[in-house]
């Protein structure tokens, strides 16, 4: 099981409270509710709050103890997190950088089932509460799933089995590819030198790796050096296992990039499709190569699948 804090995040009603405290048993790791904590550090109940003061001030006591959250350095726990935290964007970014994201998703029905006799929910103290669920699932499921690591359905399935699927997916590799510029461009760019396959093409290749390996393996692609140093700093909070980069002509001259790769830990590989060191004289040069624990090249579009292996085999 990864080290890393494990993030409960979904909408009201989706048990967030009590898988986090059967993991908690399973996993050996302290829980917390961050409900709970801001009700503590205000002396009231979120509904007081809600009544009192607002839910403009409790959203921001909200991202000021994820703000808090992320910064310190503590041992690992399972966070269960209120059903509108993904909804700021700033949370959402906080919540990945604070460990890994599950999402409970659950139907409008079943929240109703479960939560239409609870008189201590501010939002559904209204006239239609099943309208308001089915209103606000709409409304914040983007959301939850823009920041989930790992989404699981909670419909009609026993405790035991949410368990288990979210063990499962803890267990999983989680590789990062990224691809600098003109890589989306495989297909039209000389191809007699980066053949005739198209960027799909690979996209397709290296998914269909993720499913043989059972790891799950995002694919990041830019033609901008700040962006491409920006997903690298996100790899170093996501819970990232290991990386292969195709930094594109970045590799010759990108010292900016080679110090990204510097900061992170994990395994990374070096990819180039075709032969370097038989191209020209800049080509030959790799500031990147050093900081990375393997450089393939030369091998065509295998060669990332060549790095997806030795990456896997590290363990």
């Amino acid at each position: 099981m990864k080290e890393t804090n494990l993030i409960l995040t979904g909408f009201m009603g989706s048990g967030k409270t009590s898988v986090g405290v059967k993991l908690s048993y399973r996993l050996k790791m302290p829980v917390e509710d961050t409900d709970k904590l801001i009700e503590r550090r205000e002396g009231r109940r979120i509904s007081d709050i809600f009544a009192q003061s607002g839910e403009t001030y409790f959203r921001e006591k909200e991202t000021e103890l994820l703000r808090e959250l992320s910064e310190k350095q503590q041992g690992v726990r399972i966070y269960s997190v209120g059903g509108g935290t993904p909804v700021n964007p700033e949370n959402r970014a906080l919540l990945k950088r604070l460990g890994t994201v599950v999402w409970l998703r659950i139907q409008p029905e079943t929240v109703y089932e479960r939560l239409k006799n609870d008189t201590t929910r501010p939002l559904l103290q209204c006239d239609d509460p099943l309208g308001k669920i089915r209103e606000l699932i709409a409304a914040r499921s983007e959301a939850y799933e823009s920041c989930a690591d790992i989404i699981v359905d909670v419909d009609d399935i026993e405790m035991e089995e949410i368990l288990r699927r979210i063990e499962r997916e803890m267990k999983k590799m989680k590789l990062l590819v990224i691809n600098g510029p003109n890589l989306n461009f495989l297909g039209i760019r000389e191809k007699s030198v980066y053949g005739t396959q198209d960027y799909q093409y690979l996209l397709d290749m290296i998914q269909k790796k993720a499913r043989e390996t059972d790891s799950e393996i995002q694919v990041f692609q830019s033609n901008h050096e700040g962006a491409i140093i920006d997903r690298l700093q996100e790899a170093y909070f996501d819970g990232t296992d290991g990386i292969v980069i195709n930094p594109g002509a970045f590799t010759h001259y990108s010292y900016a990039i080679r110090d990204a790769l510097a900061s992170i830990t994990v395994p990374k590989v070096e990819i180039h499709i075709s032969d370097i060191t038989a191209r020209e004289e800049f080509r030959k040069i790799s500031v990147t190569a050093p900081v990375c624990d393997k450089q393939i090249y030369g091998k065509g579009l295998e060669g990332y699948l060549m790095a997806i292996d030795y990456i896997l085999n590290q363990e």
